[in-house]
């Protein structure tokens, strides 16, 4: 063993020292660029300091990237034979890099850049320098680009110019949202965002041709005081040219939608290569929708025609023709959608006009402007109809290791009406390898169904509901069987789910109807009941009726900036028998010698449960990101109830949270003695927070380091429990678990599959003096393997 740590040291070594040498290949006279760095100005106020973040896009060279902090990548490349075409040599220029060298051109070329840029943000007496370093290292160069911003020139006043006066009485209005402010500093990039907004402003007004590049602006500088008069001008459209070869300008257009043609069943390799398609055609009319399709419809027309808020002669209006796609797509019947439009042509001795009196326009004038039709066409194309996936999740300490899979089938079309058939199978298998552990294993089997459908099913007219975004109802069945050292239960449930978004970001779920039983098939092990004095924990295994409801609410900003800055929010609540408690109070009396009430023989649940999840991402770089996470949950239980069900307490320890612990390891608070061998670690209250970054490796290959705390407690004392059990402002955060470790992640584009080691740092459960662990030992690692992010 030792012999062979020698060798991969000397071969780590080797690898280092061979990277380090990618000179040896360079020509005299040209120099290997080590680094590239920009200095910004720390004069200028941090507010208004433009940093070396922004900038770096503006240079030119760049250096070769780097791994470990060594020129592996370069190393790599100049390891090929260049005389030699076979697979291994190819293989090492496709990983490797080639050597990027000095060009002062470039260099020169990035200096002007920055100094572009930073006019364009308002600083023109900015100045870019370079120095190049080639003395400090043989053969290679360190080049560094200085800024100096100077002072900015700011917008004294905004005006306005509408060379397309019928738009006069629509912009001016609309003003009050402008980007553009006096005093504010002069930047580019915010004068095209304004003619975006404005442009974005018209397009949900009927105006289809309008674009950014009607408008432009005019500006007068005054070098003395550094102030900047703005125009905007709102420019008429380019008709043609007429016979001299002059532009004709007339007023921008307002267009309505005509025929809306649909294609449900679009394939565009069909359509580029059949001639005949166009004959074997049918069409179906249904309320301003011209279904066209092949043999037969595989939708519905109700189907389509609630997923197209586009009508007949209606204005056109870009933000309902991007909700027509979205709620298109949210159908998952379809793997792609495009809406086109085509301008009708219209008759030369035919002109329509549209009049329009805006909030600023003079009562006793009326303006006029031309009017144009559109033809809309939705190409749909179907994705598969029949699909199957598989999910494993593991996770293993030095005493514990468990395996889950799920197997799951999807019908994406069952009843041609989009409707959503699933299916999903769940097999689990834990074991625990502690010799002293009596009972080492559990199993646990499982099936779900569900179905999906693409509106509210509610038993009276659903008009109401027409302005809510993406409308669905989810029916769910499950049963589950577990089978634990202690105990084996059955777990059935079914709920009805309805489910909406808004036109932004968030998403809403209501599930009026939610029943789980819960079947001690095996009771409670003596053993298990003897080894614990906890009733909490005793009565959250029995036999129990829940019947509730629930709500969710998520905001996740990610679609606004894809591969940008996020924000993604969610928050749950459910209570549970309150309607049947208050029937059962008012009509019948709980069974002889029995102090709870119960439905269908059984006790049923009462209790309130709710937690919020706040996470961030913050891009640090292209592929580089800074993600954290606060995490707070609470249940209690009341009325008919002594514990919350095992199933709705939370946990601590899995691949999504305490990465150091495997799953019910952690808590509850600092309670020194675990309740026995297998983890059942659960309580009342819940707080995590996580920090993790993540940054490329190589191609696919992407990493993390992350740092997590939190633990689970009860919300009151309960008798035979330790009082180190029970959640305390004063003293919660001393009784924090800590943890940090590595991961990494694959993705693999459909998906990413994670690993992640996770090592404890503060134990809370252990004894006193020993809750800070020093050493390593495997015991105290946890390894996690999940599909997608954590958070």
């Amino acid at each position: 063993m030792r012999e062979s740590c020698r060798i991969l040291a000397a071969a780590l070594l080797g690898l280092l020292c061979s990277a380090c040498s990618v000179t040896r290949h360079i020509p005299e006279g040209q120099y290997f660029l080590q680094k590239v760095k920009i200095e910004d100005d720390r004069s200028t106020p941090r507010k208004e300091r433009i940093t070396a973040s922004d900038m770096e896009k503006y240079v030119r060279q760049t250096p070769n990237k780097r791994f470990l902090g060594t020129n592996f990548y370069v190393w790599l490349y100049e390891q090929a034979d260049p005389a030699k075409d076979n697979r291994w040599n190819n293989w090492k220029r496709k990983i490797g890099q080639a050597p990027v060298t000095l060009d002062m051109g470039l260099t020169q070329k990035s200096a002007e850049n920055l100094k572009v840029y930073m006019d364009s943000k308002g600083f023109f007496s900015s100045q870019a320098t370079y120095e190049v370093d080639t003395v400090s290292r043989r053969k290679r160069a360190t080049v560094t680009f200085r800024t100096r911003q100077g002072e900015p020139y700011r917008i004294d006043s905004v005006s306005y110019e509408f060379q397309d006066n019928f738009l006069e009485q629509i912009v001016l209005p609309d003003t009050v949202n402008t980007l553009l402010h006096t005093g504010d500093i002069y930047d580019v990039s915010v004068l095209d965002a304004e003619r975006e907004r404005i442009a974005a402003y018209l397009k949900e007004r009927g105006y289809y041709n309008f674009s950014v590049n009607n408008i432009s602006y005019a500006a007068r500088m005054f070098e003395k005081e550094r102030l900047i008069d703005l125009r905007l001008i709102v420019k008429q459209y380019l008709t043609g040219y007429d016979e001299r070869g002059l532009p004709v300008m007339d007023n921008n257009m307002v267009y309505r939608i005509d025929r809306i043609n649909i294609f449900p069943d679009y394939d565009p390799t069909v359509a580029r290569t059949d001639t005949t398609l166009l004959s074997r055609l049918d069409t179906v009319y249904y309320r301003g929708l011209n279904i066209i399709y092949e043999k037969r419809p595989n939708l519905r027309p109700p189907v389509l025609r609630q997923a197209v808020p586009l009508y007949p002669n209606y204005v056109y209006n870009s933000s309902q023709v991007n909700r027509a796609y979205s709620d298109l797509m949210a159908l998952g019947y379809f793997k792609s959608a495009k809406i086109a439009f085509e301008e009708q042509p219209r008759s030369a001795d035919v002109t329509d006009i549209v009049s329009f009196i805006g909030a600023s326009a003079d009562s006793t004038q009326t303006l006029y402007t031309r009017e144009g039709y559109l033809t809309c066409n939705i190409l749909c194309t179907p994705t598969l109809k029949q699909s199957v996936k598989v999910d494993l999740e593991g996770s293993t300490t030095s005493s514990f290791y468990g395996l889950k899979a799920t197997v799951g089938y999807q019908n994406r079309n069952i009843f041609r009406g989009a409707e959503s058939f699933d299916l999903s199978f769940t097999a689990g298998y834990e074991f625990m390898k502690a010799p002293d552990a009596r009972r080492k294993r559990a199993t646990e089997f499982g099936v779900t169904t569900g179905l999906t459908f693409p509106r509210f099913l509610v038993p009276w007219r659903t008009g109401r509901f027409r302005t809510v975004n993406q409308p669905k109802t989810k029916v769910e069945l499950s049963i589950n069987f577990q089978d634990r050292p202690y105990y084996a239960r059955t777990l059935s449930s079914a709920g009805i789910t309805y489910m909406w978004t808004n036109s932004r970001y968030s998403s809403f779920s209501l599930r009026p109807i939610d029943i789980n039983v819960v079947d001690m098939t095996r009771p409670v092990d003596p053993e298990f009941l003897g080894n614990t004095s906890n009733k909490y924990l005793i009565n959250s295994f029995k036999t129990q009726f829940i019947g509730g409801l629930s709500f969710g609410y998520g905001y996740n900003n990610q679609r606004k900036n894809l591969g940008g800055n996020a924000t993604n929010i969610r928050f749950n609540a459910e209570t549970a028998g309150n309607l049947i408690d208050a029937v059962e109070h008012a009509f019948f009396s709980p069974a002889k010698g029995k102090e709870q009430y119960t439905i269908f023989g059984i006790e049923y649940s009462q209790y309130f449960r709710t937690d919020l999840s706040v996470s961030r991402k913050i891009m640090l770089g292209g592929a580089t990101a800074l993600v954290g996470r606060l995490y707070g949950g609470v249940a209690m239980a009341y009325g008919n109830s002594s514990s919350v069900p095992f199933d709705r307490q939370f946990y601590c320890g899995d691949s999504n949270g305490m990465r150091g612990w495997t799953p019910r390891t952690l808590g509850q608070g600092s309670v020194a003695n675990p309740h026995n061998d297998f983890p059942v670690q659960t309580g009342d209250v819940k707080l995590e927070a996580n920090l993790e970054l993540r940054f490329p490796v190589w191609g696919m290959i992407h990493g993390a380091t992350f740092f997590d705390l939190g633990n689970i407690w009860y919300i009151r004392h309960y008798s035979g429990e330790s009082e180190d059990t029970v959640f305390r402002f004063d003293r919660f955060y001393k009784q924090l678990g800590f943890n940090t470790g590595l991961g990494l992640r694959f993705d693999i584009k459909f998906a990413v599959l994670r690993l992640d080691w996770g090592i404890q740092l503060h134990n809370p459960n252990n004894p006193s003096g020993e809750r800070w662990i020093h050493n390593f030992k495997w015991k105290n690692t946890a390894l996690n393997f999940g599909v997608g992010y954590p958070f």
